[in-house]
């Protein structure tokens, strides 16, 4: 019987910022990973983004703004081609891996408002590995990177901060959850979307009353997911 994970759509994102309000792609992946974690389908962007990308961010993915417009395709013509690919993998009814989901689906959601291009609406089924890493292992002290996941679970992740290798290594670590917590995790995906909306609520509930108690008595966070 086939289960949720053998057959993964794969989606990251590498961008000007963090800020998802403000920051454009420069960079992004697409791809297919089989029961194995092998690659199977892969699309490649590189993408001018428009605007001068910070030192900050180039650091990061190593990724210059002058390579960006000598280089990349123009803004409008990936963010369409992207949301074409995603959505063409949702029709054939293959689930989208992407690590904070909520980050690169709403950063996406954006640069398709901005560039006049129809978004993904309410995309599921969405696979989670960073939510579900922290429902299934709740107590694990340290931090929850894609990186240190990756290495909790026996992932190899060369090369980070590449859209591809990122998006790969976060499909990877959802299949290897999945295989770790047979019990927790063996249902269908429709039922595993349903409790990643509830787990991420819950997350950033325990997150916010955390920082309240011990920083900021006033501060906020959402639990929205996998889209805000």
């Amino acid at each position: 019987m086939k289960q949720w994970h053998d057959e993964l759509g794969v989606f990251d994102l590498e961008t000007t910022g963090v800020d998802i309000e403000t920051a454009r792609i420069v960079s992004a992946h697409v791809g297919v990973l089989d029961a194995a974690g092998d690659v199977i389908e892969r699309l490649d962007w590189l993408v001018d983004p428009g605007v001068p990308i910070p030192e900050g961010a180039t650091a990061v993915h190593g990724i210059t703004t002058e390579r960006a417009r000598a280089e990349g395709r123009p803004p409008r013509d990936a963010v369409q081609e992207i949301v074409a690919a995603l959505r063409t993998l949702l029709r054939r009814g293959i689930p989208i891996v992407a690590y904070n989901a909520p980050y690169d689906l709403s950063l996406l959601r954006r640069e398709a408002v901005r560039h006049g291009v129809e978004p993904l609406n309410e995309p599921s089924p969405v696979v989670d590995p960073l939510v579900i890493d922290k429902a299934v292992d709740k107590y694990r002290r340290g931090k929850r990177t894609l990186a240190i996941t990756a290495d909790h679970y026996g992932v190899s992740l060369v090369g980070a901060h590449d859209a591809g290798a990122d998006a790969v290594a976060a499909g990877r670590v959802a299949q290897a959850i999945a295989r770790a917590y047979p019990t927790e995790l063996g249902i269908d995906i429709e039922e595993l979307h349903r409790l990643q909306v509830r787990w991420c609520r819950e997350q950033a509930a325990d997150f916010q009353a955390y920082i309240r108690r011990v920083k900021d008595p006033l501060f906020t966070t959402t639990g929205v997911w996998p889209c805000r």
